[in-house]
């Protein structure tokens, strides 16, 4: 085991697949630079301009390129910067990328990852902040991984890059300078594969990406007052785990899901209705979710942090559970 960056385990992946499969490159705004957030820092040196490519300002052109790319025969792995900027993309994205291997009956995939960074990060204000996931699980083709600590950013962006299918890959911008333990040599991370970060027995939170640490500091605070509970981080939201989380609830007899997005429409109410479905008659209460409210992400750091998913709004939910 090494101690990594979030941000140096997915830089790390990169590299080690490049490196691997010559016909893995990167393309996208600024990455001669690094990157936005520096993720990109050193490889333009490492593998030249011609597999880590400088586009335009035209996310709409970059991932058209990289489908066609994809189609063609390379792994292109594609930077939006932030995932609020990848709607510009979202018809290539959605109507060719997802839909390719279908309609062309197999004849041909789209092997690419884009690469959308999320979440709140520093009053970055309403276009700059979203959490997009669910319009992305919506969508049959694609792929949906969500990387809460810096070993999963390595092994599931691996994974991504040999994927045969467009992977839309969202990583959380607040999460760039979290240090953890990363395996040495060969490491990848199946997809719809779940991690139980923290067993227990009262009550199952199922989360992803950044709100995996909220949670798991919201049970380790409930633990010191007596309630055990399990946290389940999904790392992909498609293909999500289904067995790991109906089995968990089996177990507990309540759910509660918590994610930073908001909660009209979003994930969670998936994974609520599919415990509802199969376990409605083992649940001792009724599921809740604790999410964000349907408003835009504001700039003033007072008004953002209203929006937040906290762990005191996890620990309340949970103790509403629990009180007969």
């Amino acid at each position: 085991m090494a101690v990594s960056t979030y941000l140096e385990a997915g830089k790390a992946a990169l590299a080690e697949e490049m490196e691997r499969d010559g016909s893995v490159w990167a393309l996208g705004e600024d990455l001669g630079r690094g990157g936005v957030f520096g993720q990109y820092a050193g490889l333009a040196d490492r593998f030249g301009s011609e597999r880590i490519v400088d586009a335009p300002i035209s996310e709409a052109a970059i991932m058209g390129t990289a489908v066609g790319a994809a189609m063609t025969g390379t792994r292109p792995v594609v930077e939006m910067r932030f995932s609020d900027f990848a709607l510009c993309a979202i018809d290539e994205l959605v109507n060719q990328a997802a839909k390719a291997r279908y309609m062309f009956g197999g004849q041909t995939r789209v092997p690419l990852v884009a690469r959308e960074p999320v979440g709140m990060w520093r009053s970055s204000a309403a276009q700059h902040s979203q959490s997009l996931e669910s319009w992305y699980t919506h969508i049959p083709g694609l792929v949906v991984a969500m990387p809460s600590t810096p070993a999963d950013n390595k092994g599931l962006l691996k994974t991504a890059i040999r994927c045969d299918d467009p992977v839309v890959y969202m990583e959380h911008k607040d999460l760039w300078p979290m240090e953890g333990e990363v395996p040495d040599g060969e490491h990848l991370v199946d997809f719809g594969s779940a991690r139980i970060v923290r067993p227990g027995n009262d009550v199952t939170i199922v989360t992803w990406s950044n709100t995996v640490h909220t949670a798991s500091a919201a049970a380790d605070e409930l633990d010191g007052s007596g309630v055990d509970a399990e946290v389940i981080d999904l790392r992909t939201l498609w293909p999500w785990d289904e067995d790991t989380v109906l089995a968990s609830v089996a177990k507990t007899g309540r759910l509660l899901v918590t994610h930073e997005a908001v909660g009209v429409s979003g994930f969670g109410a998936e994974i609520v209705a599919s415990v509802c479905e199969k376990l409605h008659g083992s649940l001792l209460a009724p599921p809740r979710r604790v999410t964000a409210p349907r408003v835009p992400i504001a700039y003033s750091p007072p008004l953002e942090n209203n929006v937040r998913v906290t762990a005191a709004r996890i620990r309340e939910a949970v103790r509403d559970m629990l009180t007969p």
